[in-house]
């Protein structure tokens, strides 16, 4: 039986007396692109930033790949190829596109950022981060300033960065956010390419982009999974309509 890339035990985060993770069990299958929706408020960001590290669950257990990694640091799951991008742009804007994806690199594979240092400048990971960039459409991009990108642009340098990472699951925080139709197709088109070669969990609001990409949908409700299956399957929940989708996808 194939194990799965990511599973979730009774996840719980409170903050105060407000319950944000409401015993959350979730699993991901190698390869499966796995969208997680909800409200706003439903603790879907919250969940990622436990998955990822930035938080620590107050129950639990996160499980990686067959490790317990409940109580490592961020730093310790990125080097075991845990990669995400953020709902808000976190790249190095007085850097070039390629310096962002290079440094990224670099620090996937032990070392420190070396701001005054020129990261780009070693072969190994020039070459790494124009491949990202090559993947991602930016080849043409590598020498401009990653500030000087149109915000579309900067999601795709996220998702560069995320894949010099050479991740073995890939976080997605609302990637299509701010984004206009034409960037999100291009977007979209980007995720199709590469599902399949490594797990995904996507958190989105754009549900043409969730039921186009994903293979199971977890539905997040108050912090609690209201619904998890097949894009049509939960499409067509009774529970998910009323609490949810409404008649937006009937």
């Amino acid at each position: 039986m194939t194990e799965p890339a990511l599973q979730l035990h009774a996840l719980r985060k409170n903050f105060g007396g407000l319950r944000v993770t409401d015993d959350v069990d979730l699993t991901v299958m190698p390869g499966e692109l796995h969208a997680v929706i909800g409200p706003n408020g439903a603790g879907k960001t919250t969940l990622i930033n436990q998955i990822s590290g930035l938080l620590s669950p107050d129950a639990g257990r996160i499980v990686f790949a067959g490790e317990d990694i409940t109580a490592l640091p961020v730093d310790r799951r990125a080097a075991r190829g845990l990669a995400r991008s953020f709902q808000i742009n976190s790249i190095l804007p007085g850097f070039s596109v390629l310096e962002n994806v290079a440094l990224a690199a670099q620090a996937r594979d032990g070392s420190s950022f070396r701001f005054t240092g020129d990261a780009a400048s070693e072969t190994a990971l020039n070459q790494r981060a124009a491949a990202a960039l090559a993947e991602v459409g930016l080849e043409a991009r590598a020498a401009v300033l990653a500030g000087h990108l149109s915000h579309g642009e900067k999601r795709a340098l996220e998702l560069a960065i995320a894949l010099a990472m050479q991740p073995k699951l890939l976080l997605l925080d609302e990637p299509m956010a701010g984004t206009g139709r034409e960037e999100s197709e291009r977007l979209i088109a980007l995720f199709q390419r590469m599902k399949g070669r490594f797990p995904m969990i996507l958190v989105e609001h754009d549900m043409n982009a969730v039921f186009a990409l994903a293979d199971r949908v977890s539905v997040l409700i108050y912090g609690r999974v209201l619904a998890c299956g097949d894009p049509e399957t939960v499409r067509r929940d009774p529970q998910v309509v009323a609490a949810y989708l409404g008649d937006e996808m009937a």
